[in-house]
């Protein structure tokens, strides 16, 4: 499982706090300037996450979800509280045809995290 943020503080704690939901699963946390396309195509289900839309860290992603094709692949997006940058995460996902499950992920909401984290995007648990 992969988490992509944009490396600011809040959205790194909601990171955090849905990798250690994810326990028994192996998570990587990458923020975007360090992400590589490979980071992806090995991960069954992912995460994205960032506090404003259109972070400039975010270019890489951003250009390469317009050329890749995610369709099967699970998706989750979150934000501590902006609904624009949730908007644009689901526009930027739109053309690889990731399904995103479930609704946004913000901060301040009242969704148990680790029932949001792990079943929003139907994730099964790995085997030891």
């Amino acid at each position: 499982m992969l988490i992509v943020t944009d490396g600011t503080g809040e959205v790194t704690i909601m990171a955090q706090s849905i990798a250690k939901a994810l326990n028994g699963n192996k998570v990587l946390i990458k923020d975007a300037p360090a992400f590589a396309g490979t980071d992806l195509l090995a991960a069954d289900v992912f995460f994205i996450g960032c506090e404003a839309p259109a972070p400039i860290s975010f270019s890489y992603l951003e250009e390469m979800l317009q050329h890749i094709n995610l369709a099967g692949r699970n998706c989750g997006i979150f934000s501590p509280s902006s609904q624009k940058a949730v908007q644009y995460l689901k526009k930027i996902l739109k053309s690889s045809e990731a399904a995103i499950r479930a609704e946004p992920l913000f901060a301040d909401s009242s969704f148990n995290i680790e029932e949001w984290a792990a079943g929003a995007p139907a994730i099964p648990k790995e085997k030891p």
